[in-house]
């Protein structure tokens, strides 16, 4: 059974330094692993992939609702502490990032993939991108981050927070908060508290080019305090203020007034 003095008598047994440059914070609440665990909500005959295991805290309640385990950890002397999980649990001792995930899971028989990690904050970005970008036939990832971050990926048009990420994974997903963590819960104590969140695959909206909604996307944040008739110059202004029209709106608006389905249907209309 898990105990976080028994996680931490093992890391002290084993002569185990954390390393900021990995970003290392394990959980040591019991009650935030099992939070996580119920509203993961994981269905049978699933495959779920954790990225830092770390100690194995999380790793060892997943393996119990989850037919397979496959976590990536790069630290290599976490391996002692690792290697007595459960048989269903597979660690690959090697970066998330550079791996082939596909290659990885293609001998899993599995009905749902299931991203679940406590993200080291300096790659949480790159992390969930290559998610997208290897095309992991994903249903759902459950990611503790950054709070700041977090309230980055779910935001609303309209808001502070709202920028050219939030419209690109708002695309892929639907995004809601699971809970708040504070950094008390973590050895050692991060300087910031963290969030988890949710990230539901879904149904794509019509979009004729996605490279171009992007880029388009991404050049109307340019300059955030710019409105979109500067950041768009080197488009057809035309096209884009006879869309605004339509939509109630002119080209002396920014872009965090936007929502994903009206640059969707200017992407349409451009393309």
């Amino acid at each position: 059974m898990y105990s976080s003095k028994k996680m931490l008598e093992k890391l002290n047994s084993n002569n185990f330094n954390f390393k900021k440059k990995f970003g290392q914070n394990f959980i040591i609440d019991e009650n935030i692993i099992d939070n996580i665990i119920k509203k993961a909500n994981i269905l049978p005959n699933s495959l779920v992939i954790e990225i830092g295991p770390g100690s194995g805290s999380l790793t060892k309640k997943l393996s119990k609702v989850a037919k397979n385990v496959l976590g990536y950890e790069i630290d290599i002397n976490l391996k002692p502490i690792l290697d007595d999980l459960e048989n269903n649990v597979k660690i690959i001792y090697q970066d998330f990032l550079k791996s082939n995930i596909i290659n990885d899971i293609k001998n899993y028989d599995y009905d749902n993939l299931y991203v679940i990690a406590n993200l080291p904050y300096y790659i949480t970005t790159p992390i969930v991108m290559k998610i997208i970008e290897d095309k992991l036939p994903v249903n759902k990832i459950i990611i503790m981050v950054q709070k700041e971050v977090g309230q980055r990926f779910k935001a609303k048009v309209n808001t502070k927070d709202y920028n050219s990420l939030s419209v690109y994974l708002q695309y892929y997903f639907d995004i809601k908060k699971i809970m708040d963590v504070s950094k008390n819960v973590f050895i050692p104590k991060p300087n910031v508290d963290s969030i988890v969140i949710e990230l539901t695959k879904k149904e794509l909206l019509p979009l004729k080019n996605e490279e171009l909604l992007f880029k388009l996307v991404k050049d109307s944040f340019k300059q955030k305090r710019k409105t979109l008739k500067n950041n768009l110059k080197d488009y057809d202004l035309e096209i884009i203020s006879s869309v605004l029209k339509e939509e109630g709106l002119n080209l002396n608006i920014r872009a965090e007034q936007l929502s994903l389905e009206q640059f969707i249907k200017i992407a349409n209309r451009l393309d």
